[in-house]
């Protein structure tokens, strides 16, 4: 008898509100054109491709720079439409779609309002926040009431990256951008801006003041968990209490995306455990079929893999 397939939830999985759409100045610096079409649709492509994949459901979050690239007086009164637009798909299919909030953190209280409204009145399940806001990382104490908000509803923020602000790229990458794009996005700017800012997240002490905040990074933790023991020696003399593995293993949770690498997961579960790791592909980014079969050779048991394609998603989302 053939096994039965395991319910799949992808939960870095991304879309592109036709309003906001409008905000962007260059969408070619988003995605090429095939991959916009699959971010425009919320309906009969996307579940198609999830049906072929055997994607049963996905958690749904806007592309970058999403609402961290709008001012206040715009982000604010456009994240309620843009969110109660993304309910409006989620009820129409609430067996394969969940929502994360967009949220306009040039207002951070403003923003804090929206998380609430959005998971208790539209029952999503956390936010997702693309890169900086006005080039400043959101670890800045101007953002904790995000923070403060997200734990008392028992939510997790899921830090997602965008472009490196400019000084970055002009510093770092400018030799190579141009004829290496994909070195400022997941080739590696992607990369180490979100590493960045959760080893901020770590040192800010955001997770003394908000001991319930949950924070999720994708792409198998921006390369963190194969970092964690060197950081936490070289942080040892100023982190006396808890060690920077300590406090990130506390409050991190990592997934999938774009990255179905079997000894980066191993890497990853030896540093964290299984029960930190959630299955996501970062579609559509990332087409379905590659991760749909890595996972059926991963290195794991049955209860182990029951955890990172469906069960932990289940609790950390409470789905």
């Amino acid at each position: 008898m053939a096994a039965k397939k395991p319910y799949i939830i992808a939960l870095e999985e991304h879309y592109l509100d036709p309003e906001l759409k409008q905000q962007s100045a260059n969408l070619n610096a988003i995605a090429p054109r095939d991959i916009v079409e699959r971010l425009d649709d919320l309906g009969a492509l996307r579940l198609k491709e999830m049906d072929e994949s055997g994607i049963d459901f996905q958690v749904l979050s806007h592309s970058i720079p999403g609402l961290q690239g709008v001012d206040a007086a715009t982000g604010v009164p456009l994240a309620r439409r843009v969110n109660d637009r993304l309910a409006e798909t989620v009820r129409a299919h609430p067996d394969r779609f969940a929502g994360f909030a967009a949220l306009p953190t040039a207002d951070p209280r403003a923003a804090a309002d929206e998380l609430e409204r959005t998971v208790t009145k539209l029952g999503f399940k956390g936010a997702m926040i693309n890169g900086l806001t006005g080039g400043v990382f959101h670890d800045d104490e101007r953002f904790w009431p995000i923070y403060e908000r997200a734990a008392a509803l028992d939510v997790p923020i899921y830090i997602h990256p965008a472009l490196p602000q400019a000084a970055v790229v002009e510093a770092y990458y400018k030799d190579y951008a141009q004829k290496h794009p994909g070195l400022l996005r997941a080739g590696w700017g992607f990369n180490v801006e979100t590493a960045t800012q959760g080893i901020r997240f770590v040192l800010s002490g955001v997770f003394d003041a908000h001991p319930g905040l949950k924070v999720i990074l994708g792409h198998l933790g921006e390369g963190l968990p194969f970092y964690l023991w060197r950081i936490s020696h070289g942080l040892r003399a100023s982190m006396s209490e808890k060690t920077f593995r300590e406090v990130f293993c506390e409050h991190f949770w990592i997934t999938t995306s774009g990255f179905f690498s079997d000894p980066a997961l191993v890497c990853c579960m030896m540093e964290m455990g299984i029960d930190r790791i959630l299955f996501s592909i970062d579609y559509p980014f990332m087409d379905n079929p590659p991760g749909a079969e890595w996972i059926k050779t991963l290195p794991l048991s049955a209860e182990d893999t029951q955890k990172l394609l469906n069960g932990n998603a289940r609790r950390l989302l409470k789905l």
